[in-house]
């Protein structure tokens, strides 16, 4: 059996961020803001990635385009803030890809009844 197959990659992006944070004592200021960064990035990924409200989709299309960007130029760039706190940016990148797969492949429960499900149109309409 192969170890690969025993954990889900969004438990290992938790674990390597509770690493992180436990380690966070430890780091420089400057590490202390980079993973203030990435968790804030990370939040708003898992916030809003089924807004409806404008807001709420220009902070998830920016955390997407952050977390996307290859580039390791800019002190902040997702691989660079990556790097710096010893986590494999293009795992973490798999691990978050993974997750959006599962939640958006996850059946949904309606949150309100249709009109044109609902009891009164039934009996109505015969």
């Amino acid at each position: 059996m192969s170890d690969r197959g025993l954990f889900e990659p969004d438990v290992l992006i938790t674990d390597q961020l509770v690493a992180a944070r436990r380690r966070r004592a430890a780091l420089s200021n400057e590490k202390r803001l980079m993973l203030a960064v990435l968790e804030n990035a990370l939040d708003d990924y898992r916030k809003y990635i089924v807004a409806d409200d404008r807001i709420g989709r220009e902070l998830f299309a920016e955390a997407v385009e952050w977390i996307a960007c290859p580039s390791n130029e800019g002190v902040f760039s997702f691989e660079n803030i990556s790097e710096t706190l010893d986590i494999n940016p293009e795992y973490l990148r798999r691990g978050i890809a993974a997750w959006h797969r599962r939640l958006l492949d996850a059946p949904r429960r309606p949150t309100e009844t249709p009109a044109t499900e609902s009891p009164a149109l039934a009996r109505a309409a015969g």
